[in-house]
């Protein structure tokens, strides 16, 4: 198995492939991970043109220690191949990633693997480029353990709730809000598929990340998402505007009092060890080796973060 890079993903910041503009903002923003939309953010009669923009802006610009993503258009289109090859020959020694939306079955997946295999090698790029897999259908819902395990190159499992509610033939009002449908369900809606895509990705070893709020000027509605995202065992969280960065970067981070926590637990128990104890109390609370896992997990991305200050860390 090819080690896959730990990339911190509290923060993905869409960003319209054919608005340079906003491509030339998005490099110096606090998000900390970049995405180049070719896909539903581009018009059709766009699409093309765009690939250009995503070129000059991976090989112009610095973008820093943000991870570089290109979502490409979905394969029952008839762009995503030349969307590959028109981005990744001359540029591909900027992107980390490609974003595929849609992704349905693993050779969808393998598909894309096989092509950017192909496509390094003829024009020389030195890293293996890694893909994003978008689970916002029905079938992928159905296919994730299958997806989660079919390359090596896969880093992200991503849910998409928009395309996911069409798949489904379920009412949504607004991509990532809640509404009057959620309130006649008793219980969270998308519990199933987010459930499914965290142990989809902790069982593989690759990054779960939520997908966008439409409505940019709710930042209470945001902040809620993003706690529930978070509470469920997500990275982070996609963006539509630079305003939900901040938030995001903060909710998707361990709070002062989780570290503290997390080290004084770490502490108590390497004490114990040492005098032959596997469980103790702390602060009226009993803690045993589950309890260190879960401190060190707080700790390790808290060190991740640390390591990563132009872009957002403590």
């Amino acid at each position: 198995m090819t080690a896959r890079p730990d990339r911190l993903s509290r923060s993905m910041l869409y960003v319209p492939a054919s608005r340079p503009d906003m491509i030339e903002k998005a490099a110096r923003s606090g998000a900390d991970a970049v995405c180049l939309d070719l896909e539903d953010a581009v018009a059709p009669d766009l699409k093309e043109a765009s690939r250009a923009n995503v070129v000059r802006a991976l090989t112009g610009l610095d973008f820093g220690r943000r991870t570089r993503v290109v979502r490409i258009n979905g394969l029952d289109t008839m762009y995503a191949y030349r969307d590959i090859i028109d981005v990744v020959e001359p540029a591909g020694g900027a992107i980390d990633c490609l974003m595929l939306p849609k992704a349905g079955r693993p050779d969808d997946v393998r598909f894309v693997d096989t092509l950017l295999t192909q496509v390094e090698a003829r024009a020389g790029i030195g890293h293996r480029i890694g893909i994003e897999a978008q689970i916002e259908t029905a079938a992928g819902f159905l296919a994730l353990r299958e997806i989660a395990a079919c390359s090596d190159r896969l880093e992200s499992l991503i849910f998409g709730s928009g395309d996911y509610a069409a798949s489904m033939r379920m009412p949504l009002e607004s991509i990532g809000e809640t509404d009057q449908h959620d309130a006649a369900y008793p219980g969270h809606r998308w519990h199933a598929v987010m459930h499914g895509i965290v142990a989809a990705a902790r069982a593989n070893g690759v990054r779960a990340l939520d997908g966008p709020y439409a409505d940019f000027k709710d930042g209470a509605g945001f902040a809620g998402a993003c706690r529930t995202a978070r509470a469920l065992g997500f990275d982070g969280k996609q963006c539509i505007h630079p305003a939900q960065i901040e938030t995001a970067n903060d909710l998707f981070s361990p709070s002062p009092d989780e570290l503290a926590w997390a080290r004084k637990v770490v502490s108590a128990y390497q004490g114990s060890i040492g005098q032959g104890r596997g469980a103790l109390v702390v602060d009226g609370r009993m803690v045993d080796a589950a309890n260190v896992r879960m401190a060190m997990t707080a700790l390790g991305r808290a060190a991740v973060i640390d390591s990563n200050p132009k872009d957002g860390g403590r």
